[in-house]
């Protein structure tokens, strides 16, 4: 989950539909890494935060939000996948592996 905070975090700029398009990946994602087994419940439900944290900066993006903003927000994100990170550790390698 870090990575993708990260792969955004990297952009030189920052919109809207480049977050959606980071979304719609996390969503396909897990929902077939856990259709498939290779990651549990608890860490589809953890991922969700991250995903609905950028849906939701997402619309903010659409509010016309100052950058400052953007980046305070990707910041706790980023916080937050950490802590996800720890819980589960094979869950950020199991969606990046999916990245095409």
């Amino acid at each position: 989950m870090k990575t993708c905070i990260d792969h955004l975090l990297a952009q030189p700029h920052i919109d809207a539909p480049t977050v959606r398009s980071e979304v719609d990946f996390l969503e396909q994602s897990l929902t077939q890494l856990r259709h498939d087994g290779a990651i549990s419940n608890d860490a589809y439900l953890d991922a969700g935060a991250i995903e609905g944290g950028l849906a939701m900066l997402a619309n903010l993006l659409d509010l016309g939000i100052p950058k400052s903003e953007v980046q305070d927000h990707l910041r706790q994100l980023h916080e937050r996948a950490g802590r996800i990170h720890e819980a589960h550790p094979t869950l950020d390698g199991a969606v990046e592996a999916r990245r095409r």
